[in-house]
Parts: C-alpha cells; sequence; structure tokens
C-alpha cells in the first residue's frame, strides 16, 4: 500500500511539472510518457482506494486509512490538466459517477479503521479536513470537464461578457508581451464564438462591444494576438481555468492550503505511539507534498493572467478598484512572473521569457513530398531501416512510410507576412458568406482574379479537395524542376514558400487528414504513389548508387524528410521531368489520370511563364497554394481545431482564428456603414 500512495503523488508531481509541454510541442515521446502518467495516476489512485476499502491490513496499519482522502485530492490531479484528449471532456457524467463511488468508498475507510476515541480524535479530524479537501477537488475536476466541452462554452458565450476594462491603465498604450495577453483575453470572446460555429454577433452583444473589438485588433500583430487566444481557448478545454477563476474557484484555492496546513498540525500533534515509523513519513511526505501542490495552485492563480479578465468583469467594482486600479494585481502579477521565470531559468531549456513563450507557437510545421518518398531506396537488406522492418512487422506499411519520410520546417517571417497579405485582401473584396465561410472553391480566387480559372487550370483543382492538392502538389515540383525563373536568384524566397507550403498540405493530407475538409482520398493516394513508383527510368531513382554509402547510418536512421540531408534532390527532378515527358502530350490517361492534369497543368504554368516572361507563374503557384491553405482552415471543423491544441496546435488553426477576427471586422464595418445610411436617410426625409 505504501509504494501504491507513494506512486500516486509521483505520478501527480510528473502532471503538475509536465502538463503543460502539450501547449507548444507535439513530439511523440513526451506525448506517450505524459499519457501514461495520466492514465496511471488515475488507475493507481482508484485501485489504492478500492484496496484501502477492502484490506484487513488497515485496521494494522491505522495510519494508512488517514491516507484515503489525500487519494481523492489526487483523483482531482493538478490544475494545468484535467483532459488529455477532447473525448475526456464529453465523458464527464462518468468521472461524475466515478466521483460518487471514490467519495464513498474514501468515507468508508476513514469511518470503519480511524478510532474516534481520545486517541484518535486529532487524526480523525484530520482525516475529515483532508476528506473535505479531497472531496471539493475532485467535484471541481468532474465539473472542469463538463465547462470543457463545446455545450457549455457555446452556453457560456451569452452569459460571460467579454473581458473589457475600461479603467486607465498604464499597459493600453504598450507593446510588451504582457499587453498582448491582456489584449487576447479582451477579445477570447471572438475565438469562443468561433469554435462553437457561433461567429454572427448576436443583437444582444454588450452595448459597444463592436466598436471595441475592432479598436482592440489595432496596433497589434495578429499572429501573436492568434496565438494566444488559442492557448486560453486551450486552458478551457484541457485545465481548470474555467473552474478555477471564478469566486468559488479563488475561494477554494485560499482555503485548501490552510486546511491542509491545520491537518499537518493536528497530524504532528497526534500521538505517534502503536504507528509504525515508515507509515508516519510517508504521511509527512503526503501532507508536505499537498502543502506544496496547494500552495504553489493559489500563487499561480492569483499571478495568472485569467485573473486579469476575473477581476475586468467582476461586479465588484471596489475589487476592480483596488486590485487593477490601484496596480496591486499587476505587482502580484510581475513576481509571480518573475518566479516562473527563476525556476523555469533554471531546468535545461529554461529561458528568461518561459511564462510568456508558453502562449506561443512555435511555428514548426509538418513536410511531407511524394516525389521523395516514390524515389526512396528499395527495401533491401542494406537500404531498410531496422525501426521501419520493426514496424512493418507490427503494423501497416503506412504507418512508417507516413512517420520516417516526414520531416518539419520553421516558418520564415516572409511567408507568414504573404499569408497576411493574402487574408487582408480575401476578406477586403468581401470573398465570405453570411456565416463567414469562404465561398469561392480552393485556388479559384488567384486563378480568376488573373483571367486563368478555366481549362485545365479548373479542372487541376479537382473534384474533391485533397485530390486538387495531390494534383498541385506534383505539378508544382514539375513546374519548379523545370522552370528557368525559379533557378534565378532572386526568386529562390518565393521557391522556399511554394515548396514550404506544398509539402505542409501534402503533410496535413497524409498524417493528418481530420484537419483537412472533404472526404479522404487515401486510395486516390495510393494509386499515384503506385504510378510514382512504377515509372520506367534509365537510372531507377530507388536504387541509386549511394545506397552502399553510409549503409550503417541508413540502417539506424529514425527520419528521412524532404528537407534532410537524404532529401534526393537529383532523383525527384528526373523524376518529375520523366512525368513531364510522359504525360504532357498524352491526350487523356485512364491508367492513370491524375497524372495527365498534373502534366497539363505543369505544361500550361511554363507556358504562362515564357509567354509572360517574369516571375508572374511563380506568384500565380505561391498565391494558389496560400489560398489552399486558407481554405483548409476555414473549412475544417471547429471540433478537429480543437483537438490538435493538445497537441502543439496547427497553422490552419491560427489562420482559422484570425480569419473569424477578420470575419467580425467585416461585420462591425458594415454594421458602421447601415447605420450611417440610416442615419442620412433620416435626416434628409
Amino acid at each position: 500500500m505504501q509504494i501504491l500512495v507513494l506512486l500516486s503523488l509521483g505520478l501527480q508531481v510528473v502532471l503538475f511539472v509536465f502538463a503543460g509541454i502539450r501547449r507548444r510541442e507535439a513530439f511523440p515521446v513526451r506525448r506517450l510518457l505524459l499519457w501514461l502518467a495520466y492514465l496511471m495516476a488515475d488507475s493507481t489512485a482508484v485501485y489504492a482506494v478500492g484496496h484501502l476499502s477492502f484490506s484487513s491490513t488497515v485496521r494494522e496499519h491505522q495510519l494508512v486509512a488517514f491516507w484515503a482522502p489525500f487519494l481523492l485530492l489526487h483523483l482531482g490531479g493538478p490544475d494545468n490538466i484535467t483532459a488529455y484528449a477532447l473525448q475526456d471532456n464529453q465523458l464527464w457524467l462518468r468521472h461524475l459517477q466515478i466521483l460518487v463511488v471514490q467519495v464513498l468508498g474514501a468515507a468508508y475507510v476513514i469511518h470503519k479503521n480511524i478510532d474516534g476515541g481520545s486517541s484518535g480524535r486529532l487524526l480523525r479530524l484530520a482525516s475529515g479536513l483532508m476528506f473535505a479537501v479531497g472531496f471539493v477537488k475532485y467535484g471541481e475536476r468532474t465539473w472542469a470537464l463538463k465547462c470543457g466541452t463545446l455545450e457549455s462554452i457555446g452556453a457560456s458565450v451569452k452569459t460571460q461578457p467579454p473581458a473589457i476594462h475600461k479603467h486607465s491603465h498604464r499597459q493600453d498604450e504598450a507593446s510588451d508581451e504582457e499587453f498582448l495577453v491582456r489584449r487576447a483575453h479582451s477579445l477570447f470572446h471572438v475565438c469562443k464564438r468561433a469554435i462553437v460555429d457561433s461567429s454572427v454577433i448576436e443583437k444582444d452583444s454588450v452595448e459597444g462591444q463592436e466598436e471595441y473589438t475592432t479598436k482592440m485588433m489595432r496596433k497589434v500583430e495578429l499572429w501573436a494576438l492568434m496565438e494566444i487566444e488559442l492557448s486560453l481557448m486551450y486552458d478551457v478545454l484541457y485545465t481548470k481555468a474555467a473552474v478555477v477563476h471564478t469566486t468559488a474557484g479563488y475561494l477554494v484555492r485560499v482555503v485548501s492550503p490552510l486546511t491542509i496546513a491545520a491537518s499537518l498540525v493536528l497530524f504532528q500533534l497526534t500521538p505517534k505511539d502503536g504507528h509504525i515509523g515508515a507509515d508516519v513519513a510517508i504521511t509527512y511526505v503526503l501532507l508536505g507534498g499537498a502543502l506544496f501542490m496547494e500552495t504553489t495552485s493559489l500563487v499561480n492563480a492569483l499571478g495568472s493572467s485569467w485573473t486579469f479578465a476575473f477581476l475586468s468583469t467582476t461586479r465588484w467594482r471596489w475589487l476592480r478598484y483596488v486590485a487593477l486600479c490601484n496596480g496591486r494585481w499587476d505587482s502580484l502579477r510581475r513576481r509571480v512572473v518573475s518566479l516562473h521565470h527563476l525556476v523555469k531559468g533554471g531546468f535545461p531549456g529554461g529561458s528568461s521569457t518561459s511564462r510568456y513563450k508558453s502562449r506561443r507557437w512555435s511555428y514548426i510545421i509538418g513536410q511531407y513530398n511524394m516525389l521523395h518518398l516514390c524515389t526512396r531506396p528499395a527495401d533491401t537488406l542494406l537500404t531498410s531501416p531496422l525501426l521501419g522492418r520493426l514496424a512493418r512487422t507490427l503494423g501497416p506499411n503506412g504507418w512508417w512510410d507516413r512517420k520516417h519520410y516526414s520531416g518539419t520546417v520553421k516558418i520564415s517571417v516572409s511567408v507568414k507576412k504573404h499569408i497576411s497579405l493574402h487574408m487582408g485582401r480575401l476578406y477586403k473584396h468581401g470573398t465570405l458568406n453570411s456565416l463567414g465561410m469562404l465561398r469561392k472553391k480552393w485556388g479559384e480566387e488567384p486563378l480568376d482574379r488573373r483571367g486563368l480559372y478555366e481549362g485545365i487550370l479548373k479542372d487541376s483543382l479537382g473534384v474533391e479537395f485533397q485530390e486538387g492538392i495531390i494534383i498541385w502538389h506534383i505539378a508544382t515540383d514539375i513546374f519548379l524542376a523545370k522552370s528557368e525563373r525559379a533557378k534565378a536568384e532572386d526568386a529562390a524566397p518565393r521557391v522556399e514558400a511554394i515548396v514550404m507550403l506544398s509539402d505542409y498540405m501534402m503533410f496535413l493530407m497524409v498524417d493528418r487528414p481530420y484537419m483537412l475538409p472533404g472526404q479522404p482520398q487515401n486510395r486516390l493516394y495510393q494509386r499515384t504513389c503506385e504510378n510514382l513508383v512504377s515509372m520506367p527510368l534509365t537510372d531507377d531513382p530507388r536504387y541509386p548508387d549511394r545506397r552502399h554509402k553510409g549503409m550503417i547510418k541508413n540502417l539506424f536512421r529514425v527520419r528521412d524528410g524532404p528537407a534532410s540531408g537524404t532529401s534526393r534532390a537529383s532523383e525527384r527532378r528526373d523524376l518529375a521531368n520523366r512525368l513531364y515527358d510522359e504525360y504532357a502530350s498524352r491526350r487523356f490517361s485512364h491508367d492513370a489520370p491524375r497524372l495527365t492534369y498534373v502534366a497539363r497543368l505543369a505544361k500550361r504554368l511554363l507556358q504562362k511563364e515564357r509567354a509572360d516572361g517574369t516571375a508572374d507563374s511563380l506568384d500565380l503557384v505561391l498565391e494558389v497554394w496560400t489560398d489552399i491553405l486558407v481554405y483548409a482552415g476555414n473549412k475544417c471543423s471547429r471540433e478537429s481545431h480543437a483537438k490538435k491544441l493538445n497537441s502543439g496546435g496547427e497553422l490552419t488553426t491560427i489562420l482559422w482564428l484570425m480569419a473569424e477576427h477578420l470575419y467580425q471586422v467585416s461585420l462591425e464595418e458594415a454594421s458602421h456603414a447601415q447605420r450611417d445610411d440610416d442615419v442620412s436617410n433620416a435626416t434628409k426625409s
């Protein structure tokens, strides 16, 4: 029993320290370890309570019964993790049922095994205090799971006002991270509306809120604002933020450490005669661990940016004046942030800006290239990685191909700027319907703007969204391989951006199809890969001469992404040229119809380049991929965006939220114009 209780405490510490890595990172190994800790924490505590309820050894070790309330406290979990996946929130009723059973079990253990006489009176009182704390904390976790459902978030949109602080504040004109965090809280109502498909401004919105939203979005870096808002949504979905930062939540945070401290004093005064020394030591460890974690939770809660949102909307004006207008909360916030920086700085990878960086996106996106995959060495004893052989033995080949031949890259500032300009142009030209969704087909807007949305270019977009990704992905590689303009030095930034977006969309299609709209095209993808691999080449790129070089390194290679040192650029160019030569002149191929579209598209782009003699073809390809990217974010299901927040987030999610904000601004501008027209008409009449 001693081992189970200490293991339960240890798992709580692991969750308390490492739960936040999901906000920025998607590394599978760390996520696997965190997942195991999450599952084991609940299982260990539940099993331990059951063991205490039926074990006969508790009578011999009476002090062990005092541990039951601590197990309830452990089931409540730390504040920074409630749900591991979005589906956990939907199971809040199951957690409520488990809560009832475990609370009754713990109460039974205390009542049955702790003597109520003079010798055990203090211990029984300490047990009662800890039982109350454990019961409240466990109930708080269950309620947080309910508040994390999309249905509850949708209900809160109408009941909770935006965190608008109308008092004068010195940081309103600042441009630092703290200002961005507070601005994100002020605009968080837009994010909540968007996540529950309720973006249209309600008629009963807060007075002046329309003008306020537009004002809040001025003079801020939209990318940073979106990242922070999504981190706030992560807090609501996967932590206790929605419950902690309420009047009841703060009251629990204040009372909990005081109650545990009182239990510690009562236990200290309890006679230890007849108790085993190891049991006494473990009890002190449990009390000390609980007191430390609850005190830390109190400090974190009071110094959290969520407290700013609470104070901005509280009905207690005197509290808002004392905390915000007098700057007392600002002082507390700075101390907590400094302490957090100091603690994080002592860990590997810690930095002086860790508190704010935890709310920012990593700007790392996945990369996957079909030609890179199809020019891989043949699976022989000399070229096939050992881990790949094991993966194929245990599971399907597709999983290994998706993981092994994918890579990552960091988005450049120029790509971010280009995406922002493209989105601004879309929303300025009124390409949205009344629900904030794009009216035109993916890729249609840049083609139509140039008068090219006819013939092969229209057909190249495909009937299904993912079909269009496959066609444009391969055609882009062919175009870049044969384009003279793409080889110019000044074209390098655009070529890099094109390859980055093309490989990213293919990565989403292959590895994360749930982040894309439309029907998955797995069979089409597999057939296209088979056609590419079977291309008759003079020098088969699947068996390059260099397969004998670095043979040991290849055997132990874990990743072979398109941007890695083994990118096989020359083999990919050879395959691209062969594809063009094979299909560009054909009328139509029933065996490989998509490759016919691919070659025709590449041919049309090359003809346009030669006719114009400018870089307009490169700009066109880049804008098409940008439009496809924005379309994917706009049309992806809100639930998929919410699910991805627990594993580092996705570029398409940031663009989806940015689009929602721009749409709100467009609605407000239209509302202003309508009011001006009404006033003008009334004046004339």
